[in-house]
């Protein structure tokens, strides 16, 4: 059996065009730690870390910040079906903006040449540049206030692109996850568990700001309108209130 390769980090920075500062400021954040040491106490990064190590520069290539790598490499997210999800909402978005912009284009025809256009073309211009998903949208209407509603929306404006990767990937990914373990039988109390839901609640507090009201009422669309709020005809109210009460007990398991 041969021995397996090890790099320096200097050697693994040169061969990913990295510096050694960033891989020692990787390795203090915990993002990618090497495997061994020699006896002189240098780091030596095995396969595994190499693959990771490329695992966390394809997804920094996406524009997914360090903490938000760490975390899907950590809580098991699969980069290549990550990637895949990405480039299809890519694609998805390609497809709704050419659409937007024939309708624009006509719009602006129309009254280029003092003609009012038809009004079924300017409620579809509109309805698009509201952006947002409207069963998810009638949802959050039921328990949030208009102002509410507002902060809301400019915040996940605010976010940019990576609204729509939060939103679409990675919070669907982490409710995955806390599925597949509480089906599994780990008790709430499992730091795999509550790692979840403190990425959860991060990502809420970007989303809300931590008005309080916000987290509540998004919470309460969650609970009686599950199928909306996922895009998942699928989801059922009972499936789901096991599932946020599994998650509230790793939360209380984490304030203790």
């Amino acid at each position: 059996m041969g021995i397996d390769q090890t790099w320096k980090v200097g050697a693994l920075a040169e061969a990913s065009g990295l510096t050694v500062r960033t891989l020692h400021h990787w390795d203090r954040i915990g993002l990618l730690s090497p495997s061994r040491r020699t006896a002189a106490g240098h780091r030596e990064y095995t396969e595994e870390d190499a693959i990771r190590l490329y695992q966390v520069l394809a997804l920094r290539r996406l524009g997914l910040g360090l903490e938000t790598i760490g975390t899907c490499l950590d809580v098991g997210v699969d980069p290549v079906r990550l990637v895949g999800e990405h480039l299809a909402a890519v694609e998805a978005a390609l497809a709704f903006l050419t659409a937007l912009r024939q309708q624009l284009t006509g719009i602006q025809a129309e009254l280029a040449a003092s003609r009012t256009p038809e009004i079924s073309t300017l409620i579809g211009a509109l309805g698009a540049m509201g952006g947002a998903d409207p069963e998810r949208a009638q949802a959050l209407r039921h328990h949030l206030d208009a102002d509410r509603l507002r902060t809301l929306h400019d915040r996940t404006a605010a976010l940019g692109p990576a609204a729509h990767y939060l939103l679409e990937v990675e919070w669907p990914e982490l409710y995955r996850r806390a599925e597949a373990l509480r089906t599994a039988g780990v008790e709430p109390a499992d730091p795999r568990v509550r790692r979840l839901a403190a990425r959860m609640d991060e990502l809420s507090s970007l989303f809300n700001g931590g008005d309080g009201e916000i987290s509540a009422g998004v919470r309460a669309a969650w609970r009686d309108e599950p199928a909306a709020m996922s895009g998942d005809p699928t989801a059922a109210p009972d499936a789901w209130h096991d599932l946020t009460d599994y998650l509230d007990r790793a939360r209380a398991r984490t304030e203790a």
